[in-house]
């Protein structure tokens, strides 16, 4: 099992590396990383089995990276190594199969590793394709949104609105790590906004004269920008 370490603190992957290396000739390191965007750059190089996680990472953290990665064809299974216990629910919202809490004790380290040798091909994909969801926080904790009843989605500062029936949800993940990650289902009409094209009602100017979206299940208008119009003109004329 070709296996990556992902961690920020160079001790923390020294420890893995040794916990791995006493577990035996099973188990290869291709690599490690020190934070999210590491990681995806390694797996998108070389085919990974496994990825050992780390959360709180600079840039794009664990969790993200566990985002992107679930939306890939042939996913990794992923473990999260934190010392955290506060980001469980969201670890596993992201299709984590296990969650080891620092330090790392060998036999936990071990069982989690049983569950990724026994995590199919097909398991995985099936993970992949159970992952037509939008992670935001709810009420202090974690919330999947099913991508379908998304009416739009807005980047906001450091967050992502995310516009459903019931109203709106803020998400961590970028608007960029959505449109890869679930290219069939968003539309980029801004470069702050994705909208689910069959939820667009109509297409005019607003009172100052910007070109904006009136979208089914909301008041609410998204702007569109000069060089994504006519992709959304021709999509409402074929629509007709």
């Amino acid at each position: 099992m070709d296996v990556l370490i992902a961690d920020d603190e160079a001790p923390a992957r020294a420890r893995l590396v040794s916990l791995l290396e006493a577990a035996g000739p099973d188990y290869r390191i291709v690599g490690e990383a020190s934070n999210g965007a590491e990681v995806l750059e390694h797996c998108a190089k070389i085919p990974v089995d496994l990825v050992l996680l780390d959360i709180r990472m600079p840039g794009v953290d664990g969790i993200e990276a566990a985002l992107t990665l679930a939306g890939q064809s042939n996913p990794p299974a992923v473990v999260f190594v934190t010392a955290y216990d506060e980001h469980a629910l969201a670890a596993f919202e992201a299709n984590a199969i296990d969650y080891l809490l620092k330090p790392v004790r060998p036999e936990r380290l071990q069982r989690a590793l049983d569950k990724a040798r026994a995590l199919s091909s097909d398991q995985q994909q099936a993970l992949a394709a159970d992952y037509g969801y939008i992670t935001v926080s709810y009420r202090g904790g974690v919330k999947r949104i099913p991508a379908d009843e998304v009416i739009f989605l807005r980047a906001d500062a450091k967050y992502v609105e995310v516009w459903h029936a019931e109203g709106m949800a803020l998400t961590e993940e970028s608007l960029r790590a959505i449109e890869e990650r679930l290219p069939e289902r968003f539309l980029r009409v801004h470069r702050a906004a994705l909208v689910s094209p069959e939820k667009i009602s109509e297409i005019h100017k607003d009172a100052a004269g910007q070109l904006v979206l009136a979208m089914r299940g909301t008041d609410e208008q998204v702007d569109v920008s000069r060089r994504h119009a006519p992709t959304v003109r021709r999509l409402i004329r074929g629509c007709d």
